[in-house]
């Protein structure tokens, strides 16, 4: 894995523990030498993750829709900045330039990316790793839903298993670099065959 795609909050939060893990994971990306994908803002904890990784001397490269370029949420100080005409343009950039994805805390955007990139695993359209790293349990409620989901059988277990969990960045961080992807089967239930 050379690149990790981080999708997180425009907002720093309620809590300053998300702003304080942001930067913490900025730090440990460059520190193990993975270059950081991610929305491209300079704002909340985006602007956190991306500041603490190019202060550690890490590579940052940022993809950000040209309309909220031009509302100067855009970050200038990237190793690389994409303007993009979409969300969607956005979203499969993001997607071919990164090895691997992790979600920090964030709003209803953070989880529609997490969602989509996570269902595209599901239907075999990667193979590349992801997680969650849960500060101060801000994810404990959707991981109740989805245990809920997969126990009334909307959700595979095997598909809930392919998401990593962590509140620990390091541990996270291996976990994701242990991934070995298995193939996926989403129509497919083996007790069927």
């Amino acid at each position: 894995m050379k690149s990790l795609c981080v999708f997180c909050g425009s907002s720093p939060g309620a809590d300053p523990a998300f702003a304080a893990a942001a930067r913490a994971l900025g730090r440990q990306l460059a520190e193990r030498g993975l270059g950081l994908v991610y929305g491209g803002g300079r704002v909340g904890l985006m602007g956190q993750v991306a500041d603490a990784c190019l202060t550690a001397g890490g590579t940052v490269t940022g993809i950000i829709p040209r309309h909220l370029h031009d509302k100067e949420v855009g970050h200038h100080g990237l190793s690389t900045l994409h303007v993009v005409d979409s969300m969607h343009a956005r979203k499969a950039m993001m997607a071919r330039l990164a090895d691997g994805f992790l979600v920090l805390p964030g709003g209803i955007g953070t989880l529609e990316e997490f969602f989509e990139i996570w269902t595209w695993g599901q239907l075999g359209l990667h193979g590349k790793p992801f997680g969650v790293l849960n500060i101060q349990g801000y994810y404990d409620g959707l991981f109740t839903f989805l245990d809920n989901m997969t126990g009334q059988g909307f959700l595979r277990a095997t598909h809930r298993a392919m998401v990593r969990v962590n509140d620990d960045i390091p541990a996270l961080l291996d976990a994701l670099a242990a991934w070995r992807a298995a193939p996926q089967e989403k129509w497919l239930d083996p007790s069927e065959t």
